[in-house]
C-alpha cells in the first residue's frame, strides 16, 4: 500500500508561481514511477507530468512542459511540481500518483491507466 497526500494548492492571480507537494507513505518510493494529473471541471482527468525513480527521467504533456517542473525528493519520499505563469486555465485538482510496477515511465504521456495509487488531490484556482 502507498499513501499518497497532496498539498500546496489554494487560490493563486495569474502569473503567479505555484509549487505542489506530494508526500509517499511508502519508505521505497524512490524505486517507482510517481506523476502528477489535473481534472479541470467538466473535463477527464489528463496526464501533466511523470517522474523516474531516481528523478533522472522526466516526462510532460506538450502542454505544461515550458511552465511545469517536476522533481523528486528521495530523502523525504515526495515530489513536487512547480508551476510557474500559472494561467487561468490552470484551475483544476491536481493529483499525484504511484506507478509501482516501473522505474522509469514507459513513455510520455504517461497512462494514467498504469498508476495503482492517487492521492486526493489538491485544488488549484488561479483569478484572472
Amino acid at each position: 500500500q502507498v499513501q499518497l497526500v497532496e498539498s500546496g494548492g489554494g487560490l493563486v492571480k495569474a502569473g503567479d508561481s505555484l509549487t505542489l507537494s506530494c508526500a509517499a507513505s511508502r519508505r521505497t518510493s524512490s524505486t517507482y514511477v510517481m506523476g502528477w494529473f489535473r481534472q479541470a471541471p467538466g473535463k477527464e482527468r489528463e496526464f501533466v507530468a511523470s517522474i523516474s525513480y531516481n528523478g533522472g527521467s522526466t516526462f510532460y504533456s506538450p502542454s505544461v512542459k515550458d511552465r511545469f517542473t517536476i522533481s523528486k525528493q528521495n530523502t523525504k519520499n515526495t515530489i513536487s511540481l512547480r508551476i510557474d505563469a500559472l494561467k487561468p486555465e490552470d484551475s483544476a485538482v491536481y493529483y499525484c500518483a504511484a506507478d509501482i510496477d516501473r522505474d522509469v515511465p514507459s513513455r510520455n504521456p504517461s497512462p494514467e491507466s498504469e498508476f495503482d495509487y492517487w492521492g486526493q488531490g489538491t485544488q488549484v484556482t488561479v483569478s484572472s
